[in-house]
């Protein structure tokens, strides 16, 4: 028998080991999470588009390919970099009912926003981010960047391995939605790997988007089909709420990590906590740990531990938050943190219970032949997002309210047109004032700890993105930790050594795409996760 060793990351790739390489080119560069949607995008780089025009091709697809991930009914945020530009960033994330209340709540019975459940939908603030994206950047409409996913919706498109798969493991919690049983199901079955699966619902919802506009979904006949949806089912949502959303364009967060500048969206978005990780894992020389030795993984689980209790309690809508984000992400503040961190023992789990992983998410990095950078990252947050889908328009509904507290007086408590926290965050990286890096790594509340993690990949081993990505990861599974079956044997019992109870087996841990640039020699370096179906594609 054949025994295949543990792979060590700062190599090269060994060619007589399953996996993949990097993805190199000089012009352009996709990455994505399907290779359907890479090629949709890499297409309209070749036609002429730009980078913004690409993304919303690629978004666009995704929604038709990863369904149980992402929807024009859910949301998103993005990074733009134009060459030679500072960094621009969008908040596309919807918000709550004017009339949601938390006392409403309380009174009626609610100790949390169920995930399942018709209140935890908010309003959708994908399509709105879509236009100002091209308005802004874009050289196309939307009848021609939709045009690829209005093809695949229409006429069909063969499902893919991993799509499959969680298609099928989370379907259960959406069979009870009438519209997911006539969009997403065949006779009560769902597609299985191979299968062709057709969406003329959807088609049509993309035509409407494409000859009225975005406001179609806030003030037209699409937006209408998810208010009647959501308020059948008891929502607080009126039309009133979707007419009066607009996204906004935010400033980045800045913060560094080994000499490079990191970029984030603020809150509402999560970004502050992988600030806040990063900031700890620089008091420590990484460097001189193995990448996959048991004194890394338990130094950046411990991080991480203290930067999501940090944004569990503090990260919200910004007028809400009793902390100011400097502070949070201040070095002083992560030098704090990290002096509570034994290199020998864990920290208490009961002090600092996190949530478990997920791959619920979808997020791709774009570079056009101008040197423009988009970093977009989009979810309906649970697979399936409410378990809703709507019968007329064919549209999965997101739950991001369920990421509320229903706690009076808490920073991310439910309230009248009030943002949740948001997991989802795209990311990028400088080198002085030149783009280094757009990237970012999926998986639901994995995200902020996913970042720090693949960044000090690159930046403490120097990992190429592939490699980077592909190295093996670790998270939360409530006061216990879950490990990839590729963590060496070793490193676990270190680990155990430690205090961690380890839970196995589990799923892939999250997802994600990185391209780098080496402005030097003038090429673009991509990676493409092995955990999903994606691509990395250039020229």
């Amino acid at each position: 028998m054949v025994q295949i060793m543990a792979r060590d990351f700062r190599m090269p790739r060994d060619f007589q080991q399953p996996g993949r390489s990097a993805v190199y080119g000089t012009r352009a560069m996709v990455a994505t999470s399907h290779a359907i949607a890479s090629e949709a995008a890499l297409s309209t780089l070749r036609s002429g588009g730009t980078a913004a025009d690409a993304a919303i091709t690629a978004v666009s697809v995704l929604c038709v390919v990863e369904p149980h991930q992402v929807s024009p009914a859910g949301d998103c945020f993005f990074l733009v970099k134009p060459k030679g530009k500072p960094v621009e960033g969008y908040n596309g994330s919807g918000r709550a009912a004017a009339a949601a209340n938390v006392d409403w709540y309380r009174d009626n019975g609610f100790a949390s926003i169920p995930e399942r459940n018709v209140h935890a939908v908010t309003v959708p603030g994908a399509v709105d981010a879509w236009a100002a994206l091209l308005d802004r950047h874009g050289r196309f409409g939307f009848d021609r960047v939709l045009a690829r996913a209005i093809e695949l919706a229409e006429n069909g498109h063969v499902v893919a391995g991993r799509s499959a798969h969680d298609w099928a493991v989370f379907a259960p919690g959406a069979m009870a939605s009438p519209g997911f049983r006539t969009h997403y199901t065949r006779s009560g079955q769902v597609p299985g790997v191979g299968e062709v699966h057709r969406h003329p619902a959807l088609a049509e919802t993309y035509r409407k988007i494409a000859r009225f506009g975005a406001r179609v979904m806030y003030e037209g006949e699409v937006g209408e089909d998810i208010v009647n949806t959501a308020r059948a089912l008891g929502s607080h949502l009126t039309l009133d709420d979707f007419a009066s959303h607009r996204g906004e364009w935010v400033t980045p967060l800045t913060n560094t990590y080994r000499g490079k500048s990191i970029v984030q969206i603020p809150p509402n978005a999560q970004g502050l906590a992988a600030h806040i990780i990063l900031n700890i894992l620089e008091t420590a020389n990484i460097a001189e740990m193995g990448p996959v030795s048991p004194e890394r993984f338990h130094f950046e689980l411990e991080a991480a531990r203290l930067g999501y209790d940090a944004r569990d309690q503090f990260i919200s809508e910004p007028a809400s938050m009793p902390v100011e984000a400097a502070r949070l992400g201040s070095k002083d503040y992560g030098r704090g943190l990290a002096g509570l961190i034994s290199p020998d023992r864990r920290i208490d789990p009961a002090a600092l219970a996190a949530p478990e992983p997920g791959t619920h998410t979808v997020y791709f990095s774009i570079i056009d032949a101008d040197g423009m950078a988009v970093s977009f990252i989009c979810s309906v947050f649970s697979p399936w997002g409410a378990g809703i889908v709507t019968e007329k328009t064919g549209l999965v509904l997101q739950n991001r309210g369920h990421a509320f507290r229903v706690i009076p007086g808490h920073p991310n408590a439910i309230g009248p047109g009030k943002r949740p926290l948001h997991t989802i965050i795209p990311g990028m990286v400088l080198d002085g004032d030149e783009l280094y890096s757009s990237y970012g790594v999926m998986g639901g509340p994995y995200q902020a700890c996913g970042h720090a993690h693949v960044l000090s990949n690159m930046l403490d081993y120097g990992m190429d993105p592939q490699a980077a990505l592909d190295c093996p990861r670790g998270f939360f599974l409530g006061d216990a930790i879950t490990l990839e079956r590729t963590v060496p044997a070793e490193t676990m019992l270190g680990l155990a050594r430690r205090g961690h109870k380890i839970v196995m087996p589990l799923p892939a841990i999250g997802g994600g795409q990185v391209i780098t640039v080496d402005a030097r020699n003038g090429v673009l370096c991509g990676g493409s996760d092995h955990r999903k179906d994606g691509l990395a594609i250039g020229y």
